[in-house]
């Protein structure tokens, strides 16, 4: 049976996840978790974050109603990473867009890669 304290967290409590979009393969967007917001991923079966900045758990759509819906996690080798495998309603970015990885780095340049998806809440 898997229990979130055999991960491996930092000296804060804490472990990187990584949302990707489990049909495309896109990556969607990096948050982190603790133990608690782990357990309650798997209670629910909708992704809840721990914010960092408001030190309190982040439903993942909660508000704005683009949800994250898991499909799987999964635990990297050194078990201090998790792949969350995801079907996202709406945009996973605050920004609107479908991804927070919409810059790229061009010949030394960034380049926005995408616009906010239309008709749709920011995230």
């Amino acid at each position: 049976m898997f229990d979130p304290a055999n991960l491996t967290f930092d000296a804060n409590g804490l472990v990187p996840a990584i949302a990707q979009d489990a049909e495309t393969g896109e990556v969607l967007m990096l948050a982190w978790m603790n133990a608690d917001s782990i357990s309650r991923t798997l209670d629910t079966g909708h992704v809840t974050y721990w914010s960092r900045s408001r030190q309190a758990f982040w439903a993942k759509g909660e508000t704005s109603g683009n949800r994250q819906h898991l499909i799987e996690m999964r635990i990297d080798c050194d078990r201090d990473c998790l792949l969350m495998l995801v079907r996202q309603d709406g945009p996973a970015c605050h920004t609107g867009r479908r991804t927070c990885f919409y810059t790229a780095v061009r010949d030394g340049a960034e380049v926005e890669l995408m616009t906010p998806m239309e008709d749709q809440p920011s995230a």
